[in-house]
Order: structure tokens, then sequence, then C-alpha cells
């Protein structure tokens, strides 16, 4: 066994192109370090709800530049395989350590398998990929990104010519052509210098695209509004160390706002991520120094995007919270935008994750609107037929799946300014709509139980647990319902995953499919009979979250 992995580790040191890597896992295998050999060579890394994604460092089971050329040649051959041999493939990427290497690699396997490659100018948001694909009519977009995982992290984002992330069968297929690759010299690719320039790359048979498409996505972002809506919320605003900063304020400037007031120490990127644990909105402590500069300035609202700038995190004022800035949950986004576009007077289909909360259907039954749930991500959401707005409670907003068929948090942050100019004209605010929507149809409150772990087997020990033994109630709501996703539903294909109904209540319990995290999303809807009821029906929904939290810890040995 030691020595057949030592033999794996140094056939692979043999072949890998980047020096970096090859110094790491040289001195790995000098030392005979073999726990983490056999953590780096263990399998290889699999297709998840967002394609590959991984810590960076050599071997199968990591990011690197070895990885993402047999990830290529696999999407390549798969291309081919579907008669599109001759199309064009998009790459963008973001700031992340070795992302613009990663890009670079994939344009140079794209050429040397036939088929033409464009990559994105700079490192720009994940939506001007996904726009850039339809636009350009590509057959398939790459984006290079970990999203809001830590900075150790890199990944890769798979499109196809629709625009939408791949879903089965497509990554099945794919990752079948890539475990077909044998050999890195199998794969024909230029090479490419370094330091990166537009010369090198023309003759290495791709092209880098110059600032046209991003201006063209620009002038797609104002579409979002309504024509003469008024443009007058304050805003602060902070990039979180990633790309979104001069997409945003340049869609703010062209479509009027004041200029967001930017969090100086993350407005420009850093792919070490210095002022936060986690480069996520939603982790503790992500949104200080945004919440210090909001009491600095006093604006409207607090926007942030994630460091690929496809989420929206938005912040209100809040007298009753310490720091006196309150955190929207996702779902109250999703909400807050789903009222708005009706007040608007859309037409289409509603959809959402089955994670995400029920008060959307609410909305579009009211409405007269068509509303689907779907599994979680985006690339499911993204293909629901009419879809005219789709949410995640993951701080994700598809506002315009005509122009971008995924999550955009350019766009999303757009519409929100716009609502809240809106009701600042009427001399309201975000909560107030909140409250109305609550009184409306009942406060449908959330929340999450997160359980990040170092052990994967804790996660599929949880989940055996559950499947073993329903609980029969939690925070003392009888459990009417339970199902088991993985045997899919009538209106749903399989998944990992539990959902639970409850008196008043919903629970879904699934692993993440991006983080070795166990996620359990909770959900309680206490009925409102009045504004002066709300404080009250506030309590009791905490009181039952937490209830429930406790319950099903418990129950899943967490």
């Amino acid at each position: 066994m030691t020595q057949d992995l030592i033999a794996r580790a140094k056939a692979w040191l043999a072949e890998d192109p980047d020096g970096e890597t090859r110094e790491e896992l040289a001195k790995l295998i000098d030392n005979e370090e073999l726990d983490e050999l056999a953590d780096r060579f263990g399998g290889t890394l699999q297709f998840g709800t967002a394609g590959l994604r991984g810590e960076l460092g050599a071997g199968p089971m990591r990011m690197n530049r070895s990885v993402v050329i047999r990830a290529a040649a696999g999407l390549a051959a798969y291309l081919k395989a579907k008669g599109q041999g001759d199309g064009l493939v998009v790459v963008g990427y973001d700031a992340r350590y070795k992302s613009a290497d990663f890009a670079r690699d994939t344009a140079a396997v794209m050429t040397g398998a036939g088929l033409r490659a464009v990559v994105l100018p700079r490192p720009l948001p994940t939506p001007v990929l996904a726009y850039a694909i339809r636009h350009l009519g590509a057959v398939a977009g790459v984006e290079v990104t970990a999203s809001h995982n830590p900075p150790r992290d890199n990944g890769y984002k798979v499109y196809l010519g629709d625009g939408s992330q791949i879903v089965p069968p497509a990554d099945a297929e794919i990752a079948a052509e890539i475990a077909a690759v044998a050999s890195l010299a199998d794969v024909p690719r230029p090479e490419w210098g370094s330091p990166r320039s537009s010369e090198a790359e023309s003759g290495g048979g791709w092209e880098t695209l110059g600032e046209e498409v991003l201006e063209a996505y620009l002038a797609r972002t104002d579409t979002v509004l309504t024509p003469g809506s008024p443009r007058t919320a304050r805003v602060v605003y902070t990039a979180m160390h990633g790309v979104g900063k001069d997409v945003l304020t340049a869609a703010f400037a062209r479509a009027g706002f004041p200029p967001p007031a930017l969090v100086a120490e993350q407005a420009e990127p850093d792919p070490a991520f210095p002022t936060v644990a986690f480069p996520n909105p939603e982790e503790p402590g992500a949104m200080d120094l945004a919440f210090e500069a909001a009491r600095a300035v006093a604006p409207d609202i607090v926007i942030a995007n994630d460091p690929d700038a496809d989420r929206c995190a938005v912040a209100v004022p809040d007298a009753s919270v310490e720091g006196g800035w309150r955190m929207l949950r996702g779902d109250e986004v999703g909400s807050l935008l789903a009222q708005h576009l009706v007040d608007r007077g859309v037409s289409g289909v509603f959809a959402e994750s089955i994670v995400s909360s029920s008060l959307l259907g609410r909305i579009a039954e009211a409405a007269g609107l068509g509303y689907e749930e779907t599994l979680t991500g985006f690339k499911w959401i993204a293909r629901v037929d009419g879809l005219r707005y789709g949410y995640e409670e993951a701080l994700g907003y598809c506002v315009d799946p005509d122009g971008v068929r995924d999550k955009d948090g350019i766009t999303a942050a757009l519409l929100v300014a716009e609502l809240a100019s809106v009701l600042k004209e009427q001399g309201r605010t975000l909560q107030d709509l909140l409250d109305d929507l609550a009184v409306r149809h009942g406060l449908h409150a959330t929340d999450q139980l997160s359980v990040r772990v170092e052990d994967l087997t804790v996660i599929s020990d949880a989940m055996r647990r559950l499947r073993e033994k329903t609980p029969a109630s939690l925070a003392g709501l009888a459990v009417t319902k339970a199902e088991d996703l993985t045997e899919g539903t009538g209106e749903l294909p399989p998944t990992d995953g539990l959902r639970y109904y409850l008196e008043g209540a919903r629970v879904i319990v699934r692993p993440s499919g991006t983080e070795p995290k166990l996620k359990c999303y909770l959900e309680v809807v206490v009925p409102v009979a009045s504004a002066e009821a709300l404080d009250e029906a506030r309590a009791k929904a905490t009181e039952l979250l937490t209830g429930i939290k406790r319950d099903l810890a418990a129950a899943a040995g967490i």
C-alpha cells in the first residue's frame, strides 16, 4: 500500500506543470508524509453543487493545474461528443490564488482540442461570465472561482451553452471524460508564457477579450430597473476583498444612484482576504467593517457582495440590535424583491430552492403568478420554464434570467437599491415592507443549524441517525410527514436530504454541496393578526426556532 501510494505520487509529480505544486509534492514524498499523501491521492475531486471546488495543493484531491487541465480536457471531449467540437468556450476567473493560471490552462486545452476559446479581460464577477456565454453564442463557459470559500480554496464552475450550470447527466458524462484522461501528455495544448500578455495568448491560439463584453453586461443591467424610478437610496458597499467593486460602482453610476460609500479595507481584490475569517457576508464578523462604516455615514442600506459577486447581502438600520444594523436573511431579501417585482406588474414564474422560505409561494399565489420549487442550487432554478425571478436563501438572486441564468449580485444590488429608493420616497423602509408581508401572509421566520466539520463521517453519521429514526416532534411540534429525498418526489429528482413537515413548521437537512458542512434549514410560520401583534409573533417564532435547533441537533447527534 505504501509503495503504491508513493508510486502514484511520483507519477503525478513527473507530469505536474506547476513549479509550486511540484516542490510541495516532492517534499511530501521525500519526507514520506503518508497520511497527507493518502488524503491527496485517496480519490479525485468530484462535481458538486457548483462544479469542482477544493483546497489548493498538489494531488488529485486538490485544486491545481493538473486537475484543471484534466477537467478542461474532459469538458472539451464532452463538447466534441455532442457535436460542438468547433464551438466557442468563454473562460472567466476571479482574483483568487491561481485563478488566472487555471483560466489560461483551460483556454489552452480548448484550443488544443480544436475549439475556439476566449478569456475575459481580467478578474470579473461570475455573472459577467454567465452573461457572456449567451451574449457571444458560446457552447460552454468556465468560471474559475471558489466564491465565498476560505482563501486556501479555488474552484471550477462549468456552464453549458444555455448559460446555466451543469446538471445531471452532463456532470457524470464530463466526469467520465475526465477519468479517461490517462496522462497530461495526452492533452494537446499550446504553452502559455509568463508574465501574462495578449501577444503570448494570441500566439497560443486563444483570444483575450476587450471591454466590449463588460460594457454589454453593464448596458443590460439598466433593464432590471423601472424607467424613471427613484434612485435616491444611499448605500455603504463592501466587495469583501473580491472582484465586485468596479462593476457594481459602474452599474450604480449608469443607473443614476448616489455613488456607494466603499468599505476601503475590503474594496480591492486580495486573495488572502485579510480582514475576514471567511469571505462570506453570512459568516460572523464578516460585516463588521461595513457596519462600522455605516455608523459613520448613516446610509439607507448596506450592500455586500461575496468575492465573485454573484451573491448580494443587505443590512438595514435596526436600533434594537447592538451596533444599530441588522443583516437581512436571504429569505427576507428574496421576499422583498419578489414583492417589488409584483408591485411593478411583472409576469412569469417565481422559483426557489426547497431550502428557501415558503413565503415566496404565498406572494406568487396572491399575485396570480406561477411558482416552482427546485433542488438546491441555481443550476436547477435557472432551468425553470418561464422563469421571471428566482432566489435561494444563501443570498443568491436571479432578477434578469434572460440576461444571466444564474445568481447575480450586481443586478440584485441595483434592484434592492431601487426598492429602498421607492420606499424612501414614501417615508418607509425595507423593514416596513417586511412587516406588511408578515401581516398579509403570516410571519415566515427562518434560521439555519449549520455544522462545519473536519471529519466528513460526522455528516454521514448524522444523516444515518435521522434516517433510522425520524423525530416524533421538534420543539413540541409534531412531525406530520417525513420525506427521504434520496428517493425523489413527484416534483423533484433524487438528492441527499431529508424533509420534515411539522405543525406550522418545516425542516430540511442536507450535506452542503460546496463546503464540509451539514446544513439544516428551519422555517416556522406564525399567524399575525395585526401590525400590533408582530412583536409577539417574532418572540414566538424565535422560541420555536431555538427549540427546533436544540431538538434536531440532539436527534442528529451533532
